[in-house]
């Protein structure tokens, strides 16, 4: 059954208008009107937020596990008319759509376990020592808890996994914090039929209806009531350096400033070693091409920049990347709005003073193509502008003239969220004098592959040094991303009937 969006914003468990109304630019399909979001809604989700807190937050870890377990089973329950929306809307297409709603569930379901399991509480007690000298020592436990109402922004190029119900969504609830979605213009339909899911499986367990709230954009004024709302505790935000940028600002001057927890993208640098590029240079240059142009390049681990040292072996590695790209066709963008972006991007590469364009093309509209450009290092380490993300299928070879050159293009580096060495035996010492400095640089170092998966799992790491991220200890994907949503507490000789449940027996 086709789903037709109503156009509402879901506010403490009831759907309401806006005023006024905003078109959808679906890539395919009619546009529907949505309304728009307004202060006032924002002021009355965060206070029903708020008063969801005194329950939700004091839940059982079984109760939030049966929760997100629920949103799961809802979300399936739509599955088709999910993928059909969201094909619309976004111009992915349907097998894209359908794995990233696995991802959603599986995510989802991976941190009921995780919080039933409750390791992630890190509980500690220091036994009181009432005969110690000079001083007796309390009894001391400390336990993890959860920090209030949640603030989280949907992200353009994941209509799923990192949206209405996506990774912060499900980590803030599984930490006991009500959360505010602000819905993304590019794919409002989609978020509005997961929002209803997620309404649909707290309704099915009975939990206070200010848990979870969907305001539409619309305009600015949205994103910034609800970041500078005194009820909203912390922020979870996927997008552009310059919005993500704007938004922390606005946390940090709160009268009560909160953390911003932005992943704003990289330009994941890939160092192709010696012995590697010599072996397989064409092999790497295929893989380079089909992780550069997967879903049109608008992965925030899209490996924008391939380091190599100069010679034939560069020359074979550049050729085959080249002709790979050129075989790719014109593939649909997310919006008009990152179509112009790219588009902006690859003329300020195109015109940037030592930079040499190796394959062109035409793209226009909301359509991309792929475009690959060549440097020297010295010319990388003159222009900081060329380590800029382009969010698109846009590649840059950074042709170096020896190892010590190559250390030099890592130190240069900003935050990252991913490095990726390509090496054989023979660079394992380039490899262990890079990577000090990689780790520097990266939440995530890969040895041999594309950073384009990101595997959600207890191990894994989406963040990094600013600009890649706004805060370099905590990530955005995976079970630890539940930590950012909590804060320690310590109980000091406290009677163990008045402890949380937690912390009891």
């Amino acid at each position: 059954m086709t789903y037709t969006p109503h156009g509402k914003h879901l506010i403490a468990g009831e759907w309401v208008d806006g005023q006024g109304t905003f078109q959808s630019e679906p890539a395919t399909g009619p546009a529907h009107a949505f309304a728009v979001g307004t202060p006032e809604l924002v002021d009355a989700a965060c206070k029903a937020a708020e008063e969801a807190f005194w329950s939700y937050g004091y839940s059982s870890r079984e109760e939030r596990a049966a929760f997100l377990n629920a949103i799961a089973d809802e979300i399936e329950a739509r599955a088709a008319q999910i993928t059909e929306i969201g094909s619309q809307e976004t111009g992915l297409p349907e097998a894209r759509l359908n794995g990233e709603r696995g991802r959603t569930t599986g995510q989802l379901r991976l941190f009921a376990s995780h919080i039933l399991a409750g390791d992630y509480l890190d509980r500690r007690q220091d036994e009181a020592l009432p005969d110690r000298q000079p001083l007796p020592r309390p009894d001391l436990k400390m336990v993890q808890r959860p920090i209030g109402a949640v603030a989280v922004f949907g992200a353009s190029n994941f209509p799923l996994a990192f949206s209405t119900a996506g990774g912060d969504t499900a980590a803030a609830l599984a930490a006991g914090c009500p959360v505010v979605v602000k819905g993304h213009s590019a794919h409002p339909g989609t978020g509005e039929i997961v929002a209803e899911a997620v309404d649909a499986a707290r309704k099915k367990l009975g939990l206070h209806p200010g848990v979870f709230s969907l305001i539409q954009g619309g305009n600015r004024e949205v994103g910034s009531a609800l970041v500078q709302h005194p009820d909203i505790k912390a922020v979870g935000f996927t997008g552009s350096l310059g919005g993500g940028r704007a938004l922390f600002d606005l946390c940090a001057a709160r009268p009560e400033p909160i953390p911003f927890f932005g992943e704003l993208g990289s330009v994941n640098p890939m160092f192709l070693l010696p012995a590697a590029l010599g072996a397989r240079g064409e092999e790497l240059g295929k893989g380079w091409a089909g992780s550069l142009t997967m879903g049109a390049g608008q992965f925030c681990t899209n490996p924008g920049i391939a380091v190599v040292i100069d010679g034939a072996d560069a020359d074979a590695f550049v050729e085959t990347a080249k002709a790979a790209l050129s075989q790719v066709g014109p593939q649909t963008m997310l919006t008009d709005g990152i179509a112009s972006a790219y588009r902006k991007g690859r003329d300020r590469m195109a015109a940037s003073t030592g930079v040499r364009e190796l394959l062109t093309s035409t793209c226009d509209m909301r359509n991309a193509t792929p475009y690959l450009f060549e440097t020297t290092g010295e010319t990388w380490l003159a222009n900081h502008d060329l380590g800029e993300e382009v969010f698109g299928p846009l590649g840059l070879v950074v042709r170096v003239k020896d190892e010590d050159e190559m250390r030099r293009i890592a130190k240069s580096l900003a935050g990252q969220l991913t490095c990726t060495l390509h090496m054989d035996g023979g660079d394992t010492a380039l490899a262990r004098s890079l990577m000090p400095i990689l780790e520097r640089k990266a939440g995530r170092i890969l040895a041999n592959g594309f950073p384009t998966g990101v595997e959600v799992a207890d191990s894994m790491v989406h963040g990094g040094p600013y600009p890649a991220s706004t805060n370099f200890g905590h990530t955005s994907v995976g079970t630890l991303s539940i930590r950012r949503f909590l804060r320690p507490v310590c109980y000091q000789n406290l009677p163990e009937e008045t402890l949380p449940a937690d912390l009891r027996g």
